[in-house]
């Protein structure tokens, strides 16, 4: 395994500091002030092996009300579990601590750190975020995870995303974190993934649950994936083996609300739904008027709004798509194919006669 020439020297320097092999601190790097005048700063861990290796950095927090990477973080590091056998381990459990303090995903100017990279150190709030990261942590890590959960009231299945079929590298790390799904994801324009590409540094995502609630069985899969990617690069002795085979899904495809109103879902996450199958239903909140919803693709169910109130446009299911639909024996649990409830029928509602609006 090819190895950058820092994470293979004997020192490392982060914040002025110097860190020797076998050391274990932690560090805080300051971003600015609250209108207060309170600093704000952002707790950096380092786990160093006296064995040279990969430097693998771990965060999350890049949206400040995505707690479920924050808590799969913390709980590694409240339980001393990153000790590395070699290289080192850089944990970051939230970047963005603007959004954290405000439970909102972005910086006080509305700005998302996750599309702000390289970052600017004279620019806006989140660039300067993204700049502070870019200055000092970057130029050490080899491999990264950074840990996102849904937003906006949207919930995602533990789903690892980066760009597959690309670099041999990235694909072993998703295979080696084993994630219920394995989603194909395109780089994005100023966003962490797409920046250390550029450089050559591996980061994937895992995804899971949703803003500011925490996902019991999303975080234990969190940790063990995590353990996984680790052992994969030597840095572990052990790590459990998954549960479950995983889904690959080079396609996915959002359904959006053709129509605003109250939306109700006939499926949940990790459901398989059928091309033309009824996922749920659009009304009025008067009493007047309904439409079903038919899925225009085959496909599981990765991610689901819990919003009952939509607007036209708004993202309601996310699909992940296969090349091939899958057999009853790949539907085993946690992919049980749930039987599709009908809507409830009433007699006196002129809705069950009418048709799909175009």
């Amino acid at each position: 395994m090819d190895l950058t020439a820092t994470a293979a020297s004997a020192d490392i320097c982060l914040n002025g500091l110097t860190i020797k092999p076998g050391e274990r601190i932690l560090t805080r790097l300051v971003i600015s002030r609250l209108p207060s005048g309170t600093v704000i700063d952002i707790p950096v861990h380092v786990f160093r092996s006296v064995v040279p290796g990969p430097t693998v950095l771990l965060m999350a927090g890049m949206h400040g009300d995505e707690v479920n990477g924050i808590e799969i973080i913390r709980r590694l590091i409240r339980r001393d579990l990153l000790r590395p056998l070699k290289g080192t381990i850089i944990a970051i459990p939230i970047l963005n601590i603007y959004g954290f303090l405000n439970f909102s995903r972005d910086v006080p100017d509305g700005k998302d750190v996750n599309r702000s990279f390289p970052g600017n150190p004279r620019g806006s709030l989140a660039s300067r975020v993204a700049h502070r990261f870019m200055r000092e942590i970057m130029p050490l890590i080899d491999y990264g995870i950074d840990f996102h959960t849904g937003g906006a009231a949207r919930s995602n299945m533990p789903q690892i995303r980066c760009l597959l079929h690309e670099d041999p590298e990235t694909d072993a790390m998703a295979a080696a974190f084993a994630a219920p799904f394995t989603l194909h994801a395109a780089l994005r324009a100023g966003s962490l993934r797409e920046t250390a590409m550029q450089q050559g540094r591996r980061i994937i995502v895992y995804e899971t649950g949703e803003s500011l609630r925490l996902d019991e069985p999303g975080i234990d899969l969190g940790i063990a994936g995590t353990f996984r990617v680790l052992h994969h690069l030597g840095m572990v002795a052990e790590a459990s083996r998954p549960e479950h085979p995983g889904v690959v899904c080079l396609r996915h495809t959002w359904l959006r609300a053709k129509f605003a109103g109250l939306f109700r879902s006939l499926v949940r996450n990790g459901d398989y739904i059928e091309k033309g199958q009824v996922y749920g239903s659009v009304a009025d909140p008067y009493g007047e008027t309904a439409v079903r919803l038919e899925a225009p693709v085959s496909g599981y169910v990765i991610g689901l709004n819990h919003m009952p109130v939509v607007n036209q446009g708004d993202a309601l299911v996310h699909v992940g798509r296969t090349d091939a639909a899958p057999s009853r024996v790949d539907l085993a649990p946690p992919y049980e194919e749930k039987p599709m409830k009908p809507l409830e029928h009433d007699p006196d509602d002129p809705e069950d006669d009418e048709p799909e609006a175009p």
